[in-house]
């Protein structure tokens, strides 16, 4: 994986025990990184994933069976939807 090491604007201090502090820097030694681009990356990784999580849309039970039934059987399209469409249509496959 390429370094993030680009452009750096911002320092985060953190206190570790020792015993992580050799843990991170076993494994960066191993993947022949430096200890700062391992950390940066690795938490770059954590954050986007926890983002992803955080982001997610959960619905309700209830929620998620109006959704699955809107699906299953879509109501009528609204008449100014009706218009856009058959105007696309027109522009798109000219009569």
């Amino acid at each position: 994986m390429p370094s993030t090491a680009i452009n750096k604007s911002a320092r985060l201090d953190t206190r570790i025990t020792p015993e992580l502090q050799e843990q991170l820097r076993r494994v960066a030694e191993i993947q022949g990184r430096s200890l700062s681009d391992y950390v940066t990356t690795t938490l770059r990784a954590a954050v986007q994933q926890d983002l992803v999580e955080i982001e997610a849309v959960r619905l309700s039970r209830e929620g998620s069976e109006r959704f699955a039934a809107a699906l299953i059987d879509p109501p009528d399209l609204a008449p100014a939807l009706q218009r856009a469409f058959a105007h696309h249509r027109r522009l798109v496959r000219p009569a």
